[in-house]
Order: structure tokens, then sequence, then C-alpha cells
């Protein structure tokens, strides 16, 4: 059972949400639970949408975004996120499942990815209190500073997802995968 109420459909939702699912669901197809449970709220989805349309546009590949995706998911033990990211990376990022594996773990099998992650992981385990050789590591391995902020946003769109269905109690709608930490 929910915390938060799941609209059942686009017309239960809120009004002022409607416009804004219909767009998930052109965009996916169909409106995966976390759109809805979020629709309580039409300020908070229109600023997950537009803050995740905004990184959809930045300089980081949608592996690594995903990677990034699964260690958060994984160091805050959050199954929907895990189940929806691992589906999203198999699916339309095309990762395999050892990377897949690798990401939940905070590290990645490319060298130039694994430093994005294992910066990702860091971040979100320490809370932002990295240190100035965390930072340094990352950028020797070709991140700038623009990417580093894109990295640091990553992670906090993702803690959000995360808290937000932990809180509500999302029903997961993506095939399940197991939580390693909690």
């Amino acid at each position: 059972m929910t915390n938060i109420e799941t609209p059942a459909d686009i017309a239960s939702a809120p009004e002022a949400s409607r416009r804004l699912l219909e767009q998930v669901k052109s965009q996916l197809g169909v409106v995966p639970n976390l759109f809805r449970v979020v629709s309580n709220s039409p300020a908070a989805l229109e600023g997950y949408l537009a803050m995740s349309g905004a990184l959809g546009k930045g300089r980081l590949p949608a592996q690594t975004r995903e990677g990034i995706a699964l260690a958060v998911a994984e160091i805050n033990g959050c199954g929907y996120c895990l189940a929806a990211h691992t589906y999203i990376g198999k699916n339309m990022a095309k990762i395999g499942d050892e990377e897949i594996a690798a990401n939940r773990n905070g590290r990645s099998g490319n060298e130039k990815v694994d430093a994005a992650i294992r910066f990702a992981a860091k971040v979100a385990l320490e809370r932002g209190h990295v240190s100035r050789d965390d930072v340094n590591a990352v950028k020797a391995a070709g991140y700038d500073d623009a990417q580093i902020v894109e990295i640091v946003q990553h992670v906090a769109l993702n803690t959000w997802t995360n808290y937000i269905n932990e809180v509500a109690g999302t029903e997961i709608d993506f095939p399940a995968v197991s939580v390693a930490k909690s």
C-alpha cells in the first residue's frame, strides 16, 4: 500500500498536472507511477520535468547519467529507481548487465565514466562534503567544471526521486530488481 495517493490515470490527477502528464505519455508511451505520484503537486511535477529535461540536454552521455542514477539509487536503497534505471539503462541507454552491476556498486568498466560515477557516489554518501582531491580526481579523468556541476545536479535530482518514491511507497511498475543496500 502506498503512503501517498497515486492517481489511477491522467484524468484522476490534479487538473494543473494533466498537460504535463500528457507530455510524459507522448514521450514514453506510458505514465510511470513516479510521475503520477509527483502529479499530486503540479509545481513539483513541473519542476522535476524541467530539471530532468534540462539535464538531458547537458554534456554527460546517457550511459553516464544512467550510471549515476543507478549508483545513487543503490546508495539510497530505492527499489523503484533501481528498477526504473535498470530498465532504462538496458533498453534505452543500451548498458549491459555487467556495467549495470558495476554502476550499482559506484563504479564503471570505462575509466572516464568510472571517475564520474565514483565522484557521484562520494557526493551522495558524503552529502556533498567532498574534498579538493575528489574534485581534482574527476577533473583529471577529463571532466570540466560544467560537467562536474551536472554530475552533482544528477545526484541531487536522483536523490529527490529516491526520497519521494520511498516516502510515497510508490508501487514499482518496472521489472523489479533487488536492493543490495538499505
